[in-house]
């Protein structure tokens, strides 16, 4: 572990170098943001494919129909009937949570990067970095504690918060309208308490950004905001299975 986050500590310090002449002190935060968005561009093909699944999975609308029509008193025969189908047709209902699942390792990288004080035995020098006056290793937390809610750091996370809420309450109705033209009739089973909390799901990214290391809450800003976007384009088309997949 130790070897791989120094590795990914020269990452950003190389990003950092090449976006120092246009956002100067702010580099390496700026670098953050810039792997982000090439970490999103690796796994974008992924999340075409799973777009594509979406529309196999709309293919198969009127079959669903028909056992719903024939298991609809007998949940568990409904569901295995509906897992058989997807079986015979090669379609998985949870291929759209694999971009998601494949991010994860670059978050927990980041999160750890600018939670140690030191990296290969030697100090963290990334620690010292900061945006606007706040230290991307410190907390919403510790901005509180420095300057309060308006301070130069305290500033910073309102910023986030007010890009986070924009992001989830665009995700929330864009859902909630999804939802509410698909149906009943094209929900997957099982799926009914999920469709009634999803639209709230996105919200709780308010909660990782208050508590993460800046560096981190950056990384999860900048993913949010990109999969609101491509979810938005990829499923334009497709409401049931866009509204339940699972944010990146």
């Amino acid at each position: 572990m130790s070897a791989l986050t120094s590795l990914f500590a020269s990452l950003v310090g190389r990003l950092a170098e090449v976006v120092q002449p246009l956002f100067h002190t702010s580099a390496t935060a700026a670098a953050i943001v810039l792997f982000t968005v090439l970490v999103r561009l690796a796994v974008h093909p992924l999340s075409r494919a799973a777009a594509r699944g979406q529309k196999e999975r709309a293919r198969l609308a009127p079959q669903m129909a028909e056992l719903r029509g024939r298991y609809g008193q007998d949940p568990e025969r409904l569901q295995r009937a509906v897992l058989e189908l997807h079986a015979k047709e090669k379609v998985s209902p949870l291929a759209g949570c694999l971009p998601g699942l494949l991010q994860l390792p670059a978050f927990f990288l980041m999160y750890h990067l600018f939670s140690s004080s030191r990296i290969g035995g030697e100090a963290n020098e990334l620690l010292g970095h900061s945006l606007l006056g706040a230290e991307l290793g410190g907390r919403w937390a510790d901005a509180l504690g420095e300057g309060g809610v308006f301070g130069p750091a305290g500033a910073v996370y309102l910023a986030l918060f007010g890009v986070v809420a924009v992001v989830a309450t665009f995700t929330y109705l864009r859902t909630r309208r999804q939802l509410a033209a698909a149906g009943p009739e094209q929900a997957l089973p099982g799926m009914g308490a999920m469709a009634k909390l999803l639209p709230l799901m996105s919200f709780a990214t308010l909660i990782t950004v208050a508590v993460v290391p800046l560096a981190a809450a950056l990384y999860v800003v900048t993913s949010t905001t990109w999969s609101a976007v491509e979810r938005a384009f990829l499923y334009r088309d497709a409401p049931v299975a866009g509204a339940l997949t699972t944010a990146g």
